[in-house]
């Protein structure tokens, strides 16, 4: 196995390769005065089992459009170099959420995406709570694994809200299935019946609206369970919502913080307890002392790593997901 990773996700690959008791791959990326840049391994890679980790958001210094750029170019230089299986490993997936048409000539950037990488050579794809399942899988005709954080956050959040009465909530109709899984998932852990309840939403233009609130919450701990913060809008409005439908005290859960926008200030209200997200992207965005007050950062580098092991040796993946901790 060789694992690399590129330069903006050496920090969360370094955990991943630490997990793996391996080193991380050398690799060169070198930029040009003309805002061209090359890429390329260092170490030979023929016949390898070779990994690349790069988790695909806008940072200062590079856009995701330039992210996506050099994973291409490397993933090709890769493929000249003769490397045996290529396994493109992306925490967070970019443009994943625009999965299917809802205006006419509407692009479809998930199939785009996927056709990209497949032309560059690619040949096995893993990340983790794509915003459409689904969709995802379809868009790819190289085999892809899907990791999901709901795994890693449940032991954190029922240390916190394991003698409550709680309810989970999913800030939209499309992300009920991923509630119910928690659900499910944090009712064995703590081997208590726990209420579900579900907010309407409608999305037009980048509005959101919608305020139907369906579940009772009334006197109960609520918990949030989202794919993605990004300007913080859905939660903000679940958040008040649930307030005025009289919960105790309110929790969110989202595997990709983005915190664009008005996130900041939404996160700073009084109404929410506390937001756990993952380290697929860190929460660069955000001010110090806001992070210590309301975020909780929930690494996944062992759930990777230990993904990458299975897909290196030849075991199911999917267990990772399928299989429900106990309390």
């Amino acid at each position: 196995m060789l694992l690399f990773a590129l330069n903006t996700s050496v920090a969360f690959g370094e955990k991943v390769a630490a997990h793996l008791n391996i080193p991380l791959a050398q690799h060169e990326e070198r930029e040009f005065e003309d805002g061209e840049h090359k890429i390329r391994p260092l170490e030979n890679v023929r016949g390898r089992d070779v990994f690349v980790i790069h988790s695909l958001f806008s940072e200062p210094g590079q856009s995701v459009n330039d992210k996506i750029c050099r994973l291409l170019f490397f993933i090709g230089a890769l493929r000249d170099a003769s490397a045996g299986r290529l396994t493109i490993v992306v925490p967070y997936f970019a443009y994943a959420r625009k999965d299917r048409k809802t205006k006419s000539r509407d692009p479809v950037t998930m199939k785009y995406m996927a056709q990209m990488l497949e032309a560059a050579g690619a040949e096995h794809l893993l990340t983790m709570d794509i915003h459409n399942l689904a969709a995802f899988q379809n868009a790819f005709r190289i085999p892809v694994d899907h990791l999901e954080a709901r795994v890693i956050f449940i032991s954190y959040l029922a240390g916190m809200v394991g003698n409550e009465k709680l309810v989970v909530v999913s800030p939209d109709v499309g992300g009920f299935k991923r509630m119910e899984k928690f659900c499910e998932s944090l009712s064995v852990f703590l081997g208590n019946d726990i209420n579900r309840a579900f907010l309407e939403k409608r999305r037009s233009e980048g509005k959101v609206s919608g305020e139907v609130l369906v579940g009772d919450v009334q006197g109960r701990v609520a918990i949030i369970i989202d794919d993605i913060v990004s300007s913080g809008t859905t939660l903000n409005r679940a958040i008040h919502a649930l307030q005025q439908h009289g919960a105790q005290k309110i929790f969110a859960a989202a595997s990709h913080g983005i915190f664009v926008g008005k996130a900041a200030e939404f996160l700073a209200q009084q109404g929410l307890e506390k937001l756990f997200i993952t380290d697929s992207i860190p929460p660069f965005r955000l001010a110090h002392n806001l992070i210590q007050e309301k975020i909780t950062v929930v690494s996944v580098s062992a759930l990777f790593a230990e993904a990458i092991r299975r897909i290196h040796e030849g075991n199911s993946v999917s267990e990772l997901s399928e299989n429900i901790p106990s309390g």
